[in-house]
């Protein structure tokens, strides 16, 4: 049986993510040695947990959902554990600051959110599950979302996280903490995984300390579904196949920001879904025309250019791609070479 596109594209993606990109290993064991688990007592007496990231001397930072049902948090590490003694709290950015006493472990480096690229390399570190030991996930940045209120980007990436892992840490490859891994969406499509600014750091150290548990206070991933950014609007039908939902967000999102290529992209993802392929070409291309470093968005087009079988659109994004990065645009010339039944 021939390979069909997809099957192709999948195989250049696994290859790419062993090939096209380079990381510090020596950093990385760094940054997993200063990840931790939260723990606490709820009401009922069960035990609850999340995670945590070391980012100064006696400092771990956290989401504050993690620091709702239990009034006697720590942090714990293997068998030993530390008593949170107060915390800083920013409830609707859902970060918080905990301060502990004679942690014996080193902080983290920290990066920043705002030098990161769509399509980079970043890996996951926290207790998902519960897990004793840190567990590991690589992905790559699937968007990068400014906040005109504060410095820093929301990183939307595919380095999965389960229950146990929010307030874990998203580190780039050379072992930088770059954001802290919050909220996400689950459906048929895939999940979509959301981590937080590592730069809200700052704001976050600015308030008072308190020592009174457990913390209150909606986060913005739960306000009001229409009141929400489009971005987290688009990932709950995204993430479902929601096309219709999806169309309807997406153009309520072009007609408040024109110029959003993540708006486009999702109104051409919409389209294709629901089978209007010259429209969802049509739009990709605006997309790809306000960002053209968006890889996703070029992997789409050629894969709408490959069904109709145009090879002079697949030489076009190929070009583009190789600009970006040679090494994935080698991997991608297969594509280009291959003959329009294969």
């Amino acid at each position: 049986m021939k390979a069909s596109m997809k099957s192709l594209l999948l195989s250049v993606l696994i290859s790419l993510t062993t090939q096209a990109f380079a990381f510090d290993r020596q950093a990385l064991m760094q940054a997993y040695f200063g990840v931790v688990m939260i723990q606490g007592y709820n009401q009922e007496g069960g035990l609850t947990y999340g995670s945590g990231v070391v980012v100064a001397k006696d400092e771990v930072i956290t989401n504050c959902h993690v620091l709702r049902t239990t009034n006697r948090p720590w942090v714990a590490r293997g068998q030993n554990s530390y008593e949170i003694t107060s915390v800083k709290a920013d409830t609707w950015n859902d970060l918080c600051l905990v301060t502990t006493e004679n942690l014996p472990l080193k902080p983290v480096q920290l990066g920043k959110s705002s030098h990161l690229k769509r399509g980079e390399e970043v890996t996951g570190m926290g207790h998902s599950n519960g897990a004793p030991a840190p567990l590991t996930s690589t992905g790559f940045v699937n968007g990068l979302y400014s906040d005109t209120q504060s410095n820093g980007k929301v990183i939307r990436t595919n380095a999965k996280f389960r229950m146990g892992a929010s307030g874990s840490g998203l580190f780039d490859m050379d072992g930088r903490l770059v954001g802290i891994n919050t909220f996400k969406t689950a459906g048929k499509h895939g999940s979509i995984h959301f981590a937080l600014p590592i730069e809200w750091l700052e704001l976050l150290e600015k308030q008072s300390a308190i020592k009174k548990f457990p913390i209150k206070g909606k986060a913005l991933w739960e306000e009001d579904e229409d009141k929400k950014p489009f971005y987290m609007q688009a990932a709950v039908p995204e993430s479902r196949g929601d096309w219709p939902k999806l169309m309807q967000v997406a153009n309520n999102w072009i007609k408040v920001d024109p110029n959003s290529p993540d708006a486009w992209y999702a109104l051409g993802l919409s389209e294709e879904n629901l089978g209007d392929i010259e429209t969802a070409t049509k739009h990709y291309l605006q997309s790809s025309s306000l960002d053209a470093d968006n890889m996703d968005v070029l992997i789409k087009i050629g894969e709408l250019a490959k069904t109709r079988g145009d090879k002079a659109e697949l030489t076009r994004v190929h070009a583009a791609i190789t600009k970006i990065d040679a090494d994935i645009g080698q991997q991608y010339q297969q594509f280009v070479d291959c003959s329009i039944d294969c």
